[in-house]
């Protein structure tokens, strides 16, 4: 009989030991949960300041990249250092060039940092293609996009373009607004 108690006093102590484990361990994690919860909170408040940085550091560039063009296009010594046509194109065409450049740019910008959507981008760029420059521009920069490989946007949206100005000159009908499917986001 004494044998059995002690088995049992034994099963007693191990429970409640078990018992007091389990316990320290819920305190301990209420304990911690508003320090996880701090913690979480800040890495999602530092994941959005950079992603804000991001988008200024973007928007920074885009006007940096519009000075450079502005210069280049009030100055026919500077857009020759532009000249990725191989002296093909006059000056005066390769300023309207640098233009059609920055008015795409621009629209590319736009949509990065998510002022459009892809479907307005299309639209977008569905009546830039109307101007007979800006297509004489497009093809003229043919050379310079095939360099762009990959799934980067700068690549997708450039192929998405230039299958939308192949469409437009396939189609017989006057109403351009209406040609292509833009593309799913």
């Amino acid at each position: 009989m004494a044998t059995r108690n002690f088995g049992l006093r034994g099963l007693r102590a191990v429970a409640s030991a078990g018992v007091g484990l389990a316990a320290g361990a819920a305190v301990t994690l209420a304990a911690q949960r508003p320090a996880l919860h701090a913690l979480r909170t800040r890495i999602e408040h530092l994941e959005q300041a950079a992603q804000t940085q991001r988008q200024t550091n973007f928007a920074h560039q885009q006007r940096l990249h519009w000075e450079l063009l502005s210069k280049a296009m009030d100055d026919p010594d500077l857009a020759e250092v532009l000249d990725g046509y191989n002296g093909t194109v006059p000056p005066r065409k390769q300023r309207q060039f640098l233009f059609a450049n920055a008015l795409y740019t621009n629209l590319f910008c736009y949509y990065r940092m998510g002022n459009i959507s892809r479907e307005e981008f299309f639209g977008f760029a569905r009546a830039m293609l109307q101007n007979p420059l800006f297509r004489e521009y497009w093809y003229a920069t043919r050379p310079h996009r095939a360099t762009l490989i990959g799934t980067s946007d700068e690549a997708t949206l450039g192929r998405m373009v230039d299958e939308l100005l192949t469409q437009l000159e396939e189609t017989d009908i006057d109403e351009w607004w209406v040609v292509g499917e833009p593309p799913p986001e």
